[in-house]
């Protein structure tokens, strides 16, 4: 391996594989940007076909940033999966269509340097930890509201993980026993009544009875055109339903946090996704309400929640920062 490694003039690789694109960034050895490639995702090609693309866009990002594959130091991978970290291994990415893909060997092969798998909202939190919203944090608890609802914990620099792979999953904690069913078959899951799906569905039903005509107006009754962006705009554009709602699931996450509180005591909550970018002063005024509403005495005022601030940066450049924070832990 090159003997840049581990200077400043090293170079660091970050790769985000959620959404519908793959990204991969160069970084030098400060975490500033030098290279990046995007490609569009295909998740009918199979993990081989797959792989090869990844393997393809990093090496464009190296081009892109001047750098030689000879000159990485790392390379950090997230992807939208349950995740085996001790073995690099990605157990079943839905949107790629990838199941138990030894990820790590394969691309600690193609470029000859250390590889770190992780899930893409833990490498968005480390991120987050690193470079963002919870700099300086020593418990740090993620809530990403999306489709789904996705956490992660960060605990003295450390990702949280379960004996054998990647948990928190925030979004499948009941916090309504008698609530609406889960994707997951159960009932009352956080992710039932506070992701963007749940919002959308109910804002959908509301503007069906004629209670949020801004929304009909823009979007009409169709969930899948009822995104960030469309709520944010009913509600500046005074659809009082449609805040309450957005509120409304606001404080179940909240409630989430008041429990995760009583069992981890973290002192930083980033709350991040689409949702909180388009309406982020909403989203922290009423999980933090609803979390000190409910926490014991004793932990009142020992956590702050905050928005995230680095958007869709997170990932992958967590990712980056994850793997060579793991180097550094070895050298």
């Amino acid at each position: 391996m090159n003997s840049e490694v581990g200077t400043e003039r090293a170079c660091w690789v970050g790769v985000d594989l959620g959404g519908t694109k793959m990204r991969a960034v160069a970084y030098d050895g400060k975490f500033t940007p030098k290279g990046r490639r995007r490609k569009r995702t295909k998740g009918h090609e199979g993990a081989e076909a797959g792989v090869a693309r990844l393997i393809g866009t990093i090496e464009s990002a190296l081009e892109d940033a001047g750098v030689a594959p000879q000159q990485l130091a790392g390379i950090g991978v997230g992807c939208p999966s349950p995740i085996d970290m001790r073995g690099g291994r990605i157990l079943h990415a839905v949107n790629l269509g990838w199941i138990d893909v030894p990820l790590q060997a394969e691309l600690e092969q193609a470029f000859d340097c250390p590889v770190a798998v992780l899930n893409d909202v833990d490498a968005g939190l480390y991120g987050e930890h690193r470079f963002g919203a919870a700099v300086g944090a020593q418990g740090v608890l993620g809530i990403f509201p999306g489709t789904g609802i996705g956490g992660g914990y960060v605990r003295h620099g450390e990702i949280h993980t379960g004996v054998q792979r990647s948990c928190m999953e925030i979004g499948h904690i009941q916090v309504d026993p008698g609530g609406p069913r889960c994707g997951c078959g159960r009932r009352g899951c956080l992710e039932s009544v506070a992701s963007r799906l749940a919002i959308s569905a109910e804002i959908a039903k509301a503007a069906y009875r004629g209670e949020a005509p801004h929304v009909m107006k823009n979007v009409g009754a169709d969930i899948t055109k009822i995104r960030s962006a469309a709520i944010e705009a009913a509600i500046a554009q005074g659809d009082t339903v449609v805040e309450s709602i957005v509120r409304r699931a606001a404080r179940w996450i909240g409630i989430a946090v008041a429990n995760f509180v009583h069992l981890m005591g973290p002192d930083r909550i980033v709350l991040g996704g689409g949702l909180v970018e388009s309406m982020p002063d909403l989203f922290v005024n009423e999980v933090q309400q609803a979390a000190d509403e409910r926490v014991m005495t004793p932990y009142q005022g020992t956590f702050k929640v905050e928005a995230a601030q680095l958007g869709d940066n997170a990932s992958v450049q967590g990712a980056a920062a994850w793997v060579q924070y793991q180097v550094s832990r070895t050298s």
